[in-house]
């Protein structure tokens, strides 16, 4: 195992400055470091869509509504997706990967340095190119002009005649600047987990968290390359005479669809399981046993990760495909919900006849459960054609789609701040705001995701401005939009938990969960160099194994 960590060397007194400070953050390779301004990068961008998210739901809080204008409206739209698909989903969860994963199987870094910080300064040049177009995208100094495409940008609202200025271009650069970074990052952890395990760490003994970081990476690799495609392509339409998408001119709108959805649908699971290795590390910890059935949990991600790649149509049931189409995308649909159900088998099997404890990791954890579950029975429905062509353009799918998003994936995410913030502070969160931010949070997201759904049973169409009364929406988007806003009371409160405990939280030690992953068997905060001797290994277990050798259950393989 590794060895107590040496003290640090004493920092020149001249980068103690804010100026020496800031130098080092901008100019590092460590990955923890860097893992950490993609966290920081990504809060700070969902502050901003969750505002874009607010306004969108005070203009429909009522019929009639002239909060904003039409215009606003859709750029805050296409801002709110853009943004939390491309610049908050994918830079957390890679920088959770980037602290965590070296950590975990006992490296001292990334296989490439430099590589890691040229891909975060890629996405987070994309996330700044995206927003310089409020004050770009009519000129170099024209008036705010943000695009208002929608995050899908469907052919041909991104054709000239139908998005003058170059607010659409923006987007485009923005996006495939920011793909080049995730590829680049996808490359990294692939290299990393394949060549600096330490000894004794063979890839059944890896955890599960870097197993599945493992598998995500790799379907980057294989999705971002026909989005970046398809970037490319558009760029070429509007710049160099190109017709790939202008159905003025023989393009064809549907060739975006299918590219922009063979992204669009893996992206979901890209994003979704490293957010079952969360639950998959943090399940165990709490529920006091080790993971149930951790080969088919590995079996059922890669069954996952190969599956995703073949249901991106039944997005697009309603554009008239043919009937083997349509049935082909339907069986694939229908077909990854084994693999998925399959972990939700395992993750109850862990809790059961387990000694939980329900600290606020855990709490989120199981709401993750309960919520991702009816997540899938929706997405199930929606992979049904007949009932797609009903609801296909609906605010049922908004529901379906966001229940995925924030009552999977972000739950998930709050669960892993709560977890590993000790680890990277050396202070734990408070656990009574944290209960609030819980449970106001749960709330919320219910009056907000569960209500949606019944005024798109009612008719309600996805990406309106506004509507006539009397349809029988007014009360359910009322209801929906005081949901929003009890979530965003939940957000504020989590901000202020870590601006609180990071200053003034309660020492939290090494291992405040008695946990048995490398990353708890070293100081809080890492060190630099993270191991001073590189450990070995003998089980999926480690720290575990070393604190109880009389137990039975540290001898599993």
């Amino acid at each position: 195992m590794a060895s107590e960590a040496l003290p640090i060397s004493s920092v020149p007194a001249a980068d103690q400055t804010w100026l020496g400070v800031l130098h080092g953050w901008v100019t590092t390779v460590d990955h923890k470091r860097l893992g950490l301004l993609y966290i920081g990068f990504a809060l700070v961008f969902l502050v901003i869509a969750g505002l874009e998210a607010t306004i969108m739901r005070i203009q429909l809080l009522r019929p009639h509504n002239d909060f904003v204008s039409p215009q606003v409206f859709n750029r805050m739209m296409t801002m709110h997706g853009t943004t939390m698909i491309f610049f908050v989903a994918m830079p957390v969860l890679f920088g959770f990967a980037n602290y965590l994963v070296p950590l975990m199987i006992g490296a001292r870094d990334m296989a490439f340095p430099r590589l890691n910080a040229f891909s975060f300064w890629l996405m987070a040049f994309g996330g700044f190119l995206l927003y310089f177009s409020f004050v770009g995208g009519s000129g170099l100094y024209g008036a705010g002009d943000a695009p208002d495409v929608g995050w899908w940008a469907y052919a041909p609202l991104t054709a000239r005649a139908f998005s003058p200025g170059n607010s659409s271009v923006y987007w485009t650069i923005s996006v495939l600047v920011s793909g080049f970074g995730s590829i680049g990052t996808a490359i990294n952890i692939i290299a990393t987990v394949l060549s600096m395990r330490c000894p004794g760490m063979t890839l059944g003994r890896m955890p599960l968290l870097v197993w599945l970081n493992f598998i995500m990476s790799y379907m980057v690799l294989i999705t971002i390359s026909p989005l970046s495609a398809a970037q490319i392509m558009l760029l070429i339409d509007r710049f160099l005479g190109g017709h790939f998408f202008d159905t003025q001119a023989g393009g064809s709108a549907s060739i975006w669809m299918h590219f922009f959805w063979i992204f669009g649908h893996p992206e979901v699971y890209i994003l979704i399981i490293p957010c079952f290795a969360f639950i998959s590390e943090i399940l165990p910890v709490f529920s006091r046993k080790p993971i149930f059935g951790y080969p088919v949990m590995v079996g059922a991600t890669i069954c996952i990760a190969f599956i995703s790649m073949s249901v991106w149509a039944h997005h697009i049931f309603t554009i008239g495909m043919n009937s083997a189409s349509n049935a082909f995308f339907t069986f694939t649909t229908m077909i990854i919900a084994v693999p998925t159900g399959i972990k939700i088998f395992n993750w109850i099997g862990t809790m059961w006849g387990g000694k939980l404890i329900f600290k606020v990791p855990m709490l989120f954890c199981v709401a993750f459960l309960f919520q991702f579950l009816l997540a899938g029975l929706t997405g199930i429905m929606l992979g049904a054609a007949p009932f797609d062509w009903q609801l296909g353009n609906s605010y049922f799918v908004v529901a379906h789609f966001h229940y995925v998003i924030v009552g999977g994936i972000l739950f998930a995410l709050f669960g892993a701040f709560y977890y590993w913030f000790p680890k990277i502070t050396g202070r734990l969160l408070n656990e009574t705001l944290g209960k609030w931010h819980f449970w106001l949070f749960v709330i919320g997201f219910h009056l907000t995701f569960d209500f949606m759904h019944i005024p798109g049973l009612l008719g309600m169409p996805r990406r309106i401005y506004t509507y006539e009364p009397g349809r029988g929406w007014d009360l359910w988007n009322l209801i929906v939009s005081i949901g929003t806003l009890v979530q965003a009371v939940a957000i504020l409160l989590f901000v202020a938990n870590l601006l609180i405990s990071y200053f003034k939280g309660p020492k939290a030690g090494n291992d405040p969960w008695d946990a048995w992953t490398l990353e708890w068997s070293i100081t809080s905060p890492p060190p630099a160099y993270n191991f001073a001797a590189i450990p070995t290994v003998a089980s999926r277990r480690p720290l575990w194994d070393l604190k109880h050798p009389e137990d039975p259950d540290s001898l599993y393989e």
